[in-house]
């Protein structure tokens, strides 16, 4: 893997990250961070990469390339250019905070304007645009919408990351929990991974959820609906949770934000 920048999964929690990287380089994939590709070429279906690391150029040879550089709107050729939609620096459709665009009767939704590129988010904010038009109470939580790297293990973040919490001057705690001390994680041969919150100290309200483990696309979805009702780690912590699940690590994460947790020695 050729990454142009100093690590991976930006925008997810630093700590979860580097535990993703150090699972996929135990599986073989050899990561090569700050390096940019220059050029790609074809030979007789043979890939070859040419990029540079530290002043050295370097080669690397490959059956397949896979190139993921970001992802831009595509708001091209929708027609909305020729009734005099606007547009941002970035191509993005303008729109209100009710999806409209400066268009009377034209509204916009999903990868074409502002926000994260996800079907989820689009998919929420069609249901809210709808319900705007029909007169209802259309709204999308933006700081409730979880992002996942389908990888294995799974990367699954929502909310604020520590870093990011700490940025904003925000007092927090945190709280973890490994899978290695989960009782079906155990029966599953299956104890790589953890569950880190990140909670207001001092109110306790969850501001945002992170899971490293096969599930994580899975498990990351209580905690998504804690942080839309604008929850506590405590809420989360006192809710009963069937055993043995995988589930019971959220819990557990979320007891340990006050070093609760059943099942590990707090440290």
């Amino acid at each position: 893997m050729l990454e142009f920048l100093p690590r991976i999964a930006i925008g997810f929690d630093l700590e979860l990250s580097n535990l993703l990287q150090r699972s996929l380089t135990a599986q073989g994939i050899t990561f090569h961070l700050e390096t940019k590709v220059s050029a790609v070429k074809i030979d007789n279906g043979r890939a070859t990469a040419t990029a540079t690391k530290g002043g050295e150029e370097l080669k690397f040879e490959a059956d397949k390339v896979l190139v993921s550089v970001g992802r831009r709107p595509f708001s091209e050729g929708l027609g909305a250019e020729k009734v005099g939609v606007q547009f941002d620096e970035r191509k993005r459709i303008k729109v209100d905070k009710n999806f409209r665009t400066n268009i009377e009767g034209i509204y916009a939704i999903g990868d074409v304007i502002a926000g994260p590129m996800l079907a989820h988010k689009a998919e929420d904010e069609g249901i809210a645009c709808v319900e705007i038009i029909a007169g209802k109470s259309g709204h999308v939580n933006y700081d409730a919408i979880a992002g996942v790297i389908y990888t294995n293990p799974e990367l699954a973040g929502v909310g604020l990351t520590e870093d990011q919490a700490k940025e904003k001057g925000l007092d927090v705690r945190i709280g973890k929990f490994p899978f290695r001390a989960n009782g079906r994680a155990l029966a599953n041969e299956d104890p790589e991974g953890v569950v880190k919150f990140v909670a207001d100290a001092k109110n306790d309200r969850i501001l945002g959820a992170h899971i490293l483990q096969h599930a994580a696309s899975e498990l990351i979805a209580e905690a998504v609906s804690v942080i839309e009702f604008g929850g506590s780690s405590e809420d989360l912590g006192r809710t009963c949770h069937s055993h043995p699940t995988l589930s019971e690590a959220v819990k557990e994460a979320a007891l340990n934000v006050e070093k609760r947790a059943l099942h590990i020695v707090n440290r």
